[in-house]
């Protein structure tokens, strides 16, 4: 989209937030449907709750999943018009895990190998798996600069990228220890936007997501994906966690969120179009840039999470709580994987929260 465009549509936004907000009705007339979607608010899919005035400091990233529709059409401050809501973006699940710690955070998206860690030595943060906003496929891959390489073995001797702490991490340990060559290559802990200045020069591959994954894959190719290791027994997902304490004190708030959540789920199992078109204004890119990322992950409702296969009862050992034990497991024989101990299975298994599912799965 050229600057002259960019400024026209702003115009355009600017006065239908005039419209709206004098006439108090919604003009259809010359909009197209990707205006309609771009920042639009919409009704909170239930009564509205004038009651919570929960103060909530959630961390988000820029991955292709329904935590960002919620954002782009302010779902929550539609269902929760009183509680003060503060997004602050982070660039990995590593670094979510440092505002926990602070408890500069209340609750935010981590990967599941991150969410392994928090529940494990050294960090033992006192936390809340609340929601799984996708289950990752080749969404996460390993991409390749050097188009001679085409298998892992081949990977010897070289610099590969990865945020350490995240699932990309996870999955790479996993693939380069099927591979036989963990010990072999050098791995860079390399947050995703600072891969792109020094793809080719100083890295020659990274395992990563969108929207960075695509900008090297225009000087690269995929040899390997997240979709692969989780069908050999290491699966990952993108998690929400929450502060225990938080979670205790402010169950009003978790329904209301677990509904806005569970809402864009429906929209990107039902409405793929107008969901890109949420997560594109949110990430400053074309919607048709997103929906090829979507076909990467798997998106799950309310009730599906509460499958056995995922949370299944709170505190039994479910599909979830075995891969975070496992992933803590692996993570704790791994050079660099930052866990010390692994905790007893238990801790994982109480680390899952399903009240506010069951309420919204009803």
């Amino acid at each position: 989209m050229t600057h002259n465009r960019r400024n026209t549509l702003g115009a355009v936004l600017v006065l239908l937030v005039i419209a709206l907000t004098t006439s108090g009705c919604i003009v259809e007339s010359g909009r197209s449907e990707q205006s309609r979607a771009i920042g639009e608010k919409v009704s909170c899919p239930v009564k509205p709750d004038p009651g919570i005035r929960t103060t909530a400091r959630i961390g988000y990233q820029e991955v292709t999943n329904g935590d960002l529709i919620v954002k782009d059409t302010s779902l929550l401050q539609a269902c929760m018009p009183n509680a003060k809501i503060t997004w602050s973006k982070f660039s990995s699940g590593g670094d979510v895990l440092q505002g926990f710690k602070a408890r500069s955070l209340d609750i935010a998206l981590l990967g599941s190998a991150p969410a392994a860690r928090a529940l494990s030595a050294p960090l033992d943060i006192d936390m809340k798996v609340v929601w799984i906003q996708d289950v990752i496929g080749k969404a996460e891959s390993l991409v390749v600069h050097d188009p001679a390489i085409r298998t892992m073995d081949q990977l010897r001797g070289k610099k590969i990228a990865v945020p350490f702490a995240s699932t990309s991490h996870f999955s790479l340990l996993t693939a380069l220890n099927r591979a036989g060559i963990t010990d072999q290559v050098t791995l860079m802990n390399t947050q995703p936007d600072a891969m792109l200045a020094a793809w080719g020069n100083g890295i020659d591959a990274a395992w990563v997501w969108d929207p960075v994954l695509s900008k090297l894959k225009a000087n690269g190719h995929v040899i390997d994906d997240s979709g692969v290791t989780a069908e050999q027994g290491a699966p990952t997902f993108d998690l929400e966690g929450a502060r225990s304490d938080f979670v205790a004190q402010n169950g009003p708030f978790l329904k209301y969120w677990t509904v806005a959540q569970n809402w864009a789920v429906n929209l990107l199992n039902t409405d793929k179009q107008k969901a890109a078109i949420h997560i594109a204004s949110q990430l400053s890119i074309s919607p048709d840039q997103v929906t090829p990322q979507l076909a990467g992950y798997k998106y799950l409702t309310a009730r599906d999470q509460l499958d056995g296969k995922y949370f299944g009862s709170q505190g039994a050992e479910s599909g979830l709580s075995t891969a975070l034990t496992s992933t803590a497991t692996f993570l704790h024989t791994t050079p660099d994987g930052g866990v010390s101990t692994v905790s007893a299975p238990q801790v994982y298994r109480d680390g899952l929260f399903t009240d506010a599912l069951k309420e919204v799965a009803q």
